[in-house]
């Protein structure tokens, strides 16, 4: 059974006749809204929870992706938005939502704020920012007997990932903080709970290799700003142990479909490992 899944809608522009003004510069919360309402119209009571829950939400969206000519979006060109969902009844959710028939279904007709887009293809197999796995699949891959995990790993950020960190906000991607991340939000939602000393692993054992980040913002509501980095980052293990990076490694693959940090829900922190 699919745990996780991660789909890319690519969409063309299909009306501008109720747009006025520049394109947002973030997609994030339109998308969020699109999401739950294809969710809605598959599973209500699922959507209603996802909706109202304060706990880690089990889904990521992105901002939409593409070219944006003098600010705006153009007729004719192709626009991407990515979905993933790490939680079996989301995952089955999505599913019938993007196959023929459903809300976000090749065809269908989508509105993200007053932008209407015709969804040209929905992509699954799997590639890079696309594709299924179960939790037991994934963590028997990297844990399994005969396989040593390597010592190294990157992580590509495409969109800014941050972090809330002793009450501050820290735009840096360091160890213990990303590790954490993808260590909450594998154990809020798999049947194979990896030890919480996984953390201190990542924070005592891990050290940055090289990095190549710029910082971005994010515009959030009342006119702030919520900064992040975007680019690629590489981890070394100090203190090789074949288990503890067996994890690491693992949860370096769930981030493809996890997302890492805060406002995951909302475009931010799009990742994958190389």
């Amino acid at each position: 059974m699919t745990d996780m899944l991660a789909v890319i809608l690519r969409l063309q522009v299909e009306s501008l006749a109720a747009v006025g003004g520049p394109a947002p510069k973030w997609w994030g919360r339109s998308a969020q809204a699109l999401l739950l309402k294809a969710i809605a119209g598959e599973d209500p009571a699922l959507a209603q929870r996802l909706h109202e829950s304060s706990q880690v939400r089990p889904f990521t969206v992105s901002t939409l992706m593409g070219r944006f000519p003098q600010k705006q979006v153009a007729p004719g060109e192709s626009y991407r938005l990515r979905f993933t969902t790490i939680q079996r009844e989301a995952s089955q959710a999505l599913a019938r939502a993007t196959a023929a028939g459903g809300m976000l279904a090749a065809g269908a007709v989508i509105c993200l704020d007053d932008y209407q887009f015709r969804v040209l293809e929905v992509r699954r197999d799997e590639e890079l920012w696309t594709g299924a796995a179960d939790y037991t699949s994934l963590a028997a891959s990297h844990l399994g007997q005969g396989h040593a995990p390597a010592r190294r790993l990157t992580l590509h950020f495409t969109s800014p990932v941050t972090f809330r960190s002793r009450g501050m906000t820290l735009p840096v991607p360091l160890p213990g903080l990303v590790f954490g991340s993808l260590l909450q939000r594998w154990n809020a939602f798999s049947a194979i709970a990896f030890p919480e000393d996984a953390r201190r692993y990542a924070e005592t054992c891990l050290a940055i290799a090289r990095y190549k980040l710029e910082t971005r913002t994010v515009p959030q509501k009342e006119g702030g700003v919520r900064a992040g980095a975007v680019g690629e980052i590489r981890y070394v293990s100090l203190n090789y142990d074949r288990y503890w990076m067996g994890v690491m490694q693992a949860l370096a693959a769930f981030a493809r479909f996890s997302g890492v940090g805060g406002g995951v829900s909302q475009g931010l922190g799009q990742c994958r490992a190389e």
